[in-house]
């Protein structure tokens, strides 16, 4: 893959002129109230663009297009080989377009280019394709009924689907939740994160020029509070899918019981334990994946492997391993093709890893690695060490790069730590004994576990958490499950 030169990247950004207008009805347009809010470049803390602002009339505007559309039939009975056509349309239109698309996100995100280049933008082309590729190879069933009877279970569309995304993968997550809902025949609105709103508005005019009806994806930049709460109340959305904080996906689910009860689906947040066994096959492997599971996109990473349980016996051995893997992991400019690590997302954001830094230390945990002398948002590789259970650092998601690392003696304590958290969104296991593998995956309070390997897969298998990690699925073919309906229709024969 060319990631091409700093220099280029730079003359790149200096150029860009990004769409900033919200998308209804197969247009852009500006908000109803002609509010704006800054686009900030987290790396320089610069201005990037000043975005339209979605509130409450913006979101019934988008609402009534997306039902309308959706009553209408120009995308929900067409098909399934046409959307199909249109979606794999999308994806090479996207891969086309996706140094455009990566450069706006790493302007936006702050993280670097190469891994926009190499992991996002690729990552969303491979969902939009999967699922394009998915739609029509999906039957429906015939139930055991007795010769008098035909039972058919068929899969409808669910009808208008509201989309809340986070800021750490803008377009990747989007797309996530786009692929399945678009390919399943629902008409969507896509709320990006006021903190990375430039790719997903960029998205919709390539969805349009993919053949895509108007009315059927709509994109409100805009705040939570306002566009997203808006949506989740809405009497005329009929699911809501969510990926982002455990306390905004309690507000959700709420709002949807005040509404008219919409189905409600959350990817929320982790606290995901990474367990080194003495019998590890390969440590320097182990190391960096763990290195890897915490620091890669700065930590910004909801099944981060953000706590270290590693047997005592090898502690010394492997923390040595894990130091020498984190010097993968430097600050630098985004733009810069070499780098490795960026920015967290903001200010606030930076203050509030360094708090959690902080207080750990006041708790007792010891610095193993300090990542906090980096000027701007920049925070490099930072473990605590000797951290014991009942921490801060320990329970709640630092979403930043701080590894949380406790010693255990026997499998039993190393899977109640592991599972000691409201959280249970991965896990990972290192070990060379396949009983014990087979074992602990059972045993394990995670929506994915990971043996010998951290946070690996790819569009076939599903990803998601069990506890306060939210409900429903994403990715592979178990994530329609959640923008279709099954209906029943039973003919009597007799």
């Amino acid at each position: 893959m060319e990631f091409r030169t700093q220099a280029h990247w730079q003359a790149e950004a200096h150029q860009l002129k990004p769409e900033t207008r919200l998308f209804i009805e197969g247009d852009y347009r500006e908000a109803v109230a002609g509010e704006r809010f800054a686009s900030i470049n987290p790396a320089t803390n610069a201005t990037l663009a000043e975005v339209s602002r979605a509130r409450d009339a913006d979101v019934n505007m988008a609402v009534v297009a997306a039902r309308a559309s959706f009553e209408a039939g120009v995308w929900s009975q067409q098909p399934p080989a046409a959307r199909k056509a249109v979606l794999l349309k999308l994806a090479s239109l996207m891969e086309q377009h996706s140094e455009e698309l990566a450069l706006l996100e790493t302007l936006d995100t702050g993280k670097p280019i190469r891994h926009s280049l190499r992991d996002d933008i690729p990552g969303a082309v491979r969902c939009i394709r999967w699922y394009a590729e998915a739609v029509d190879k999906i039957y429906g069933e015939i139930a055991p009924t007795g010769p008098d009877a035909l039972a058919l279970v068929s899969r409808e569309p669910i009808g208008v689907v509201a989309a809340i995304v986070p800021w750490n993968f803008p377009l990747l997550l989007a797309c996530w939740k786009l692929g399945p809902a678009l390919a399943a025949g629902n008409s969507v609105i896509l709320k990006p994160s006021e903190k990375s709103p430039l790719s997903a508005i960029r998205l919709a005019a390539l969805a349009k020029e993919a053949g895509l009806p108007d009315g059927v994806l709509n994109v409100l930049p805009g705040f939570g509070h306002e566009a997203g709460k808006a949506l989740a109340l809405h009497e005329d959305v009929d699911c809501l899918t969510f990926t982002g904080s455990t306390g905004v996906g309690r507000l959700l689910l709420e709002y949807a019981g005040r509404s008219n009860m919409k189905r409600v689906w959350l990817e929320a947040g982790g606290k995901s334990a990474n367990i080194v066994f003495a019998d590890c096959p390969d440590l320097a492997k182990a190391a960096r994946a763990s290195a890897a599971g915490i620091f890669y996109n700065q930590g910004q990473v909801c099944i981060a492997g953000t706590r270290l349980l590693v047997e005592s016996s090898i502690k010394d051995a492997f923390m040595a391993e894990l130091k020498k893997a984190a010097e993968a992991f430097k600050p630098k400019d985004p733009l810069d093709p070499s780098s490795t690590m960026g920015t967290l997302i903001d200010s606030d954001h930076h203050g509030s890893v360094c708090r959690y830094i902080a207080e750990g230390l006041k708790d007792g945990a010891v610095l193993g690695l300090d990542g906090r002398d980096q000027a701007g948002n920049f925070i490099g590789p930072t473990v605590l060490e000797q951290v014991n259970p009942h921490m801060t650092v320990s329970r709640e998601e630092i979403f930043g790069p701080v590894l949380a690392v406790t010693a255990f003696e026997h499998e039993s304590e190393a899977v109640r730590l592991a599972n000691d958290s409201q959280y249970g969104l991965g896990a990972g296991l290192w070990t060379s004994d396949l009983r014990r593998a087979h074992r602990l995956a059972r045993q394990l309070k995670a929506g994915s576990v990971f043996i010998n390997n951290y946070n690996d897969g790819d569009m076939t298998v599903p990803f998601g958490g069990v506890k306060q990690s939210g409900n429903g699925r994403d990715k592979s073919l178990h994530a329609f499950d959640k923008f279709t309906e099954l209906k029943t229709t039973w003919l009597a024969l007799d």
